[in-house]
């Protein structure tokens, strides 16, 4: 797994392409490009029967440029890094950043691919994608490019865990514009991570943590929070206002709604105890009295439907068929 950090402090988790899937991508993008190519050629072919051998071997090399090099790069630039191979093993090209290839990365892969893949039946792509850490060849590295995996399982996505729901709110009024991007990254780390640490060691990070957010805010750690428990709040409020910021005080009252809900029970957070107050037990409903039956002209004796007076029998007449429910069986 490769940690890519983005411009706004944020982590970005992308499993980096190996040299076996990238090679099928390839192998699947020459087959296309080769039969694409033949039919052009045999097209031209046709087309320039009558015209000389200098004109035809232009004709031939601007078609091995446009359909081999050409078509390649445009379809990586409109597609954002996912051409027909890589959308068929999962792959996708992004920048070092995370963020989304433009014409001019994908104009330097294809231009690099040329010799490394073309020139060389990818012998020199295949040894750059076996030393380099994160599989990149030569084209990655002049690009700035990587290679990654976007079918990802879910369960292996490191998530940011939320606040106990005592504390959503609480740290609304602190000054979060002198903390660095650094420590942001450093708080996200540990709370990702803070189930996989010792106890002990877990809370000498929380509070080392926990000491320097505190002095670039200006206030102090409450005595009654835990150190943990403080990071999550203090990272919580941040995502609620980047989320006001972005989407709207709607946006961001509804994240706090969810994270207070999804939020741990007061007494534990993290592994470690929590210094809460006792929560004060809520006032007993009274039981809801379902309101009477408004009587309608429906209702009403005179208007109720029965059955024709025939078949109904008298009051008394001590007939064993049962009370009389208005339903007259078929004859």
């Amino acid at each position: 797994m490769s940690e890519l950090v983005t411009g706004e402090a944020v982590a970005l988790e992308l499993r980096p392409a190996k040299l076996p899937s990238r090679a099928l991508a390839v192998l699947i993008d020459l087959a296309v490009a080769f039969a694409v190519y033949i039919a052009v050629t045999m097209a031209f072919a046709a087309a320039t029967a009558s015209l000389d051998d200098a004109a035809v071997a232009a004709v031939a090399v601007a078609t091995f440029l446009l359909v081999l090099v050409g078509i390649p790069i445009a379809v990586e630039t409109l597609s954002h890094g996912r051409s027909l191979g890589k959308l068929a093993c999962g792959l996708r090209v992004v920048r070092d950043d995370g963020g989304p290839i433009r014409f001019r990365h994908a104009l330097v892969r294809g231009a690099v691919g040329v010799v490394e893949i073309l020139m060389t039946f990818g012998v020199v792509a295949c040894i750059a994608s076996l030393v380099s850490a994160r599989g990149r060849r030569v084209g990655d590295v002049f690009a700035g490019t990587l290679v990654v995996r976007e079918r990802v399982p879910t369960g292996q996505l490191a998530v940011v865990p939320p606040p106990p729901p005592w504390l959503v709110g609480r740290f609304a009024e602190l000054d979060l514009s002198a903390v660095p991007e650094g420590l942001w990254l450093a708080v996200r780390q540990y709370l990702t991570r803070m189930g996989q640490l010792d106890p002990q060691v877990g809370w000498g990070i929380a509070e080392r943590l926990a000491g320097e957010l505190a002095a670039h805010t200006g206030a102090p750690v409450p005595s009654d929070v835990p150190p943990a428990a403080f990071l999550a709040a203090v990272m919580h409020e941040r995502q609620s206002r980047e989320a006001q910021r972005a989407f709207g005080a709607s946006a961001a009252a509804s994240g706090q709604t969810a994270s207070g809900v999804a939020g741990a029970a007061p007494g534990t957070y993290g592994g470690y105890a929590e210094a809460a107050g006792p929560v004060p037990p809520a006032a007993p409903l009274a039981p809801a009295v379902p309101p009477a039956p408004a009587a309608g002209p429906a209702d009403s004796p005179t208007q109720r439907p029965g059955p024709p007076p025939a078949d109904n029998p008298p009051a008394g007449s001590g007939s064993s068929d049962g009370p009389t429910t208005g339903f007259v069986p078929p004859a």
